[in-house]
């Protein structure tokens, strides 16, 4: 039997706020087929990555734009015009989020997001500022699903795996978070949360 839940750790990242490359890249190119093809010549979910994990934007462009010089306005757009792939909160979740904090549930989040897009999307949703504390990629130059980014929000907040639930939408993600013990949702839509929370004790 699982143990008692005495905090919740969110992924942010389409659990808490949208994120979709293509709603950028859709302004950009023809159609999906041209959006496919640059995604894949670019490898630009392994070089956003790369952000993620805390390599400045500026050393990210020069790089990319030298493999694939055709695409250069594109490339430097990702950053640019990264808001336009944030269109708003998932706002299911946050009204979750929120019914948890007013019943003093110990609340937490593990990102991976670069660092300065952080502090931007911070500033546009004020809502992701009320955690006991965000371990951002960017910043810890850690990413998920790597034991050691769950390893530190444990260590650093003095929490038991086993009576943390962990929420993200990536299967790899939760599956980093079991191997360090926590408990784990894998997320599809606020209702199915919701209805977890739920069987767990917690009244949304």
């Amino acid at each position: 039997m699982s143990a008692p839940i005495s905090a919740i750790i969110f992924d942010i990242g389409n659990v808490l706020i949208q994120w979709d490359m293509r709603l950028l890249y859709r302004k950009l190119f023809p159609d999906e087929e041209a959006i496919n093809r640059f995604i894949d010549e670019t490898d630009l979910w392994a070089w956003n990555l790369e952000q993620d994990r805390g390599r400045d934007w500026n050393t990210a462009e020069e790089e990319l734009v030298a493999r694939a010089p055709h695409y250069e306005n594109e490339i430097r757009a990702f950053r640019s015009r990264w808001h336009e792939m944030v269109p708003g909160p998932v706002s299911g979740t946050v009204a979750i989020k929120e019914s948890l904090k007013e019943q003093a549930v110990p609340l937490y989040a593990i990102t991976n997001f670069a660092s300065d897009t952080f502090i931007e999307t911070q500033q546009r949703f004020p809502f992701l500022y009320e955690f006991e504390d965000i371990i951002v990629s960017g910043e810890e130059r850690l990413i998920k699903p790597d034991k050691a980014i769950y390893n530190m929000l444990l260590q650093r907040n003095g929490l038991r795996a086993e009576e943390c639930l962990f929420i993200d939408d990536s299967v790899a993600n939760i599956e980093g978070a079991r191997q360090v013990g926590l408990q784990t949702h894998h997320f599809i839509k606020p209702e199915l949360l919701g209805q977890d929370l739920r069987t767990r004790g917690f009244p949304i």
